[in-house]
């Protein structure tokens, strides 16, 4: 049903996207059809002392348990500090999961791919450590087919950074 001056909208689909669409345009992109309820409550953005919609996520939700987490603060990479800056804490965090992918045998761009496109969960983890704001980016390790947590040995190259299949047949 349309409502004149209800002012709801819906974006494009995303199959699969990370926190933030770090890659611009990186997502999955897929068609499909939206089916949806929404409840108007006459008044309630006054109500709830509110500005902007809040809503609850579908019930079909990747559920991971297992994630390296990567932080990253308000310094940018000439090591400029940049005053509770969670753009570039998150970046900062985005380019050390990125660099720590490479140590298996991604390269910088599938790494950067990896990180648009999985479920990753970016976090804003603290603005009261003035002057750095500090991000996270949550990476869920059980989207990958060989292990990549740390270990004392080190990473093991599982990839070579092409499109080949991957070095170890671990899976």
């Amino acid at each position: 049903m349309y409502v004149d001056g209800a002012g709801l909208s819906v974006g494009d689909l995303h199959f699969s996207q990370g926190d933030g669409e770090i890659t611009f345009c990186g997502a999955i992109e897929m068609a499909g059809w939206v089916h949806m309820r929404v409840s108007l409550i006459k008044g309630g953005m006054v109500k709830y002392g509110i500005k902007n919609p809040i809503f609850k996520p579908s019930t079909i939700t990747p559920n991971y348990k297992d994630y390296l987490i990567f932080e990253g603060i308000s310094v940018d990479e000439q090591g400029k500090q940049h005053y509770l800056d969670v753009n570039v804490a998150y970046r900062q965090a985005c380019l050390n999961a990125i660099e720590y992918m490479t140590k298996f045998g991604y390269s910088r761009a599938q790494a950067y791919s990896i990180l648009g496109t999985a479920p990753v969960q970016g976090h804003i983890s603290g603005v009261v450590d003035i002057p750095n704001a500090c991000a996270t980016l949550w990476l869920p390790t059980e989207i990958f087919q060989f292990d990549i947590n740390p270990s004392a040995a080190g990473p093991i190259i599982h990839l070579d950074g092409s499109i080949n299949m991957p070095i170890s047949q671990d899976r």
